[in-house]
């Protein structure tokens, strides 16, 4: 454990010893450690565990409790037990040391005494029932490993996102575009329901934008109820729909409500199952952005299979080929291509190059965000999809747990594609012209 981990348990110290000089003793320790392995010793040389075990001991310490100074030294007195043990293989080792020095520095400002009883090397770590995270994370600790060696390996996580005219990355970080009008399961499973509602953006576009987002957190033993959040345009509360902000006792609260900005920007934490969610208006839609772990996602049966976050839109209610927006006709006719119109009355007018050039403004890199803000500027004329899919990006960022998965590129250059029709139209005119 490095120096920065451990100095975070000892603010204000007020312990006779001084916090800088306890955390470089401590600091020098861990880091000799590891400089140790480079050195020629015996393979039973056990002081970088006597270390470790040390440090596992006494990080969750705090100075300013009732109780620390016993605690100190009894981890302290272990701490000198353990090197008296490996003492004899450790001859010579700098590491070893060092170690007993600092150790005896230790224990002459801490008065502490050499004769004692000294701290099990395995500490129990308490469990929070109504937090996942911890649930998870001390469960997985060997039973009397003090060393965080693991039994099984941490949960994963996954994140789906739902922005503009519906853009939508599901778990397995497919990036779709999709139609999806009226009420469609993004998520259904036995602790967590979300559900979303959209409408048209533009009469005569297939292209539709989330005007209601419903979710439910079913009730789990005994941390919490089932709590319902609904938000709809213009009416994002910052509450359940049963008036309350949070659920679980008093004390330990296993799920909350926190409005980022009023109306515009709520966040909601389920710690009791590790689920964070987001929730968004820009201009008259909302978005949504989900991070919850593995093995809850995928807890759920034959009849929930419809679920858009888990297995993505119908192949019947895509807008996209394979990854591939297609420009809305809008851009084709102002390019001077002027077959019927599959949008009527945009609420502003831009071209493929004024999109791009408004879109770079908050969206620097060519991605699929950037791609999909020009094709919902193109499909709407709605200057509002350009912060939406910006906001999209910085909540995914904020919640995917792999950053090196963060940024999803078109399969080709162009990224945006024109519609087939065009392609169908000059073909036609070739073949007439050339039949003729």
């Amino acid at each position: 454990m490095g120096m920065g981990t451990a100095g975070s348990y000892y603010p204000g110290s007020e312990s006779l010893i001084s916090p800088v000089l306890y955390l470089l003793v401590l600091s020098t320790l861990s880091s000799l450690s590891h400089i140790g392995e480079s050195q020629v010793q015996t393979p039973q040389c056990r002081i970088q565990k006597c270390t470790t075990d040390f440090v596992s001991l006494t990080s969750h310490l705090n100075p300013s409790l009732d109780g620390f100074d016993t605690e100190f030294c009894k981890a302290l007195r272990a701490y000198s037990a353990c090197t008296q043990r490996t003492s004899k293989s450790c001859r010579g080792n700098l590491v070893f040391h060092s170690a007993v020095l600092g150790i005896s520095d230790l224990m002459s400002q801490r008065n502490c005494s050499k004769d004692g009883p000294t701290s099990s090397t395995h500490p129990v770590i308490p469990i929070e029932p109504c937090n996942y995270h911890s649930r998870h994370h001390n469960q997985a600790l060997l039973p009397g490993m003090g060393t965080g060696v693991l039994e099984h390996p941490q949960p994963t996580y996954l994140f789906c996102g739902l922005f503009g005219d519906p853009h939508l990355r599901t778990f397995k970080d497919h990036f779709q575009t999709c139609k999806v009008e009226g009420a469609w399961p993004l998520i259904d499973n036995n602790y967590l329901s979300v559900q979303v509602t959209n409408i048209p953006v533009v009469h005569g576009s297939s292209a539709t934008a989330t005007n209601k987002i419903t979710i439910i957190f079913k009730p789990y033993q005994e941390c919490t109820d089932q709590k319902v959040y609904q938000a709809v345009t213009d009416d994002l509360p910052a509450a359940f729909v049963d008036g309350t902000i949070s659920g679980g006792d008093s004390e330990t609260r296993s799920i909350w409500i926190l409005e980022k900005t009023p109306g515009r920007h709520v966040e909601i934490y389920g710690v009791y199952i590790g689920v964070t969610i987001i929730v968004r208006q820009q201009g008259r839609y909302l978005t949504l952005a989900v991070h919850m772990p593995e093995e809850l996602a995928m807890a759920f049966d034959e009849t929930q299979d419809l679920q858009l976050c888990m297995n993505g839109c119908p192949t019947s209610e895509r807008i996209d080929q394979e990854g591939q927006l297609q420009l809305p006709m809008l851009g084709l006719q102002q390019a001077g291509f002027q077959p019927q119109a599959r949008v009527e009355a945009p609420r502003g007018v831009f071209t493929l190059e004024s999109a791009s050039r408004k879109c770079r403004e908050q969206l620097e890199v060519k991605d699929i965000y950037f791609h999909s803000c020009v094709f919902d500027l193109l499909t709407t004329g709605d200057a509002n999809f350009t912060t939406a899919a910006y906001n999209a990006l910085k909540d995914m960022e904020t919640l995917h747990p792999k950053r090196e998965s963060w940024r999803i590129f078109p399969s080709s250059a162009a990224g945006l594609r024109p519609f087939p029709l065009l392609l169908h139209v000059l073909l036609i005119g070739f073949l007439i012209t050339v039949l003729l």
